[in-house]
């Protein structure tokens, strides 16, 4: 009984790679990114901290648009339909193409009227849009 040895005449050595290892770590690899995936891309209900951050003082060119929690918009303390936005912001760029946006949203404000104000803004030119926010209470 002849068994195989590695001397074997007339057989010529094995020239291809084997691949098959390199195919099953590429699938292990995208089966493993398909389930991570989409935990990535799920938004998780959370509750934003209150960070202090250095006082900004307000330019006098800036646009200071206030939201409150009934959903009311306040352009430079005054009145405003959320129709006429869009409209203000495009004369104000169209006076200064440079102008800024400083929101100043109430926390029990909807997150859709903020949104509005963004996008009315954006399509009014406006290229820079900003958050006041108050510093958090300090405790001694």
């Amino acid at each position: 009984m002849a068994f195989g040895s590695f001397h074997s005449q007339g057989a010529a050595p094995m020239a291809d790679i084997n691949t098959t290892p390199l195919v099953d770590v590429m699938l292990v690899l995208l089966v493993v990114f398909i389930v991570t995936a989409p935990l990535l891309t799920n938004a998780v209900p959370i509750q934003l901290p209150r960070e202090a951050a250095v006082q900004h003082q307000d330019k006098p060119e800036a646009i200071r648009l206030a939201v409150d929690a009934e959903g009311k918009m306040f352009w430079d303390d005054k009145p405003v339909d959320a129709a006429l936005l869009e409209k203000r912001f495009a004369d104000a760029v169209r006076v200064k193409p440079e102008i800024e946006v400083h929101v100043r949203a109430d926390k029990a404000a909807r997150y859709e009227q903020v949104a509005e104000v963004m996008a009315s803004a954006q399509r009014g030119g406006v290229a820079k849009i900003g958050f006041v926010t108050e510093a958090p209470a300090t405790t001694r």
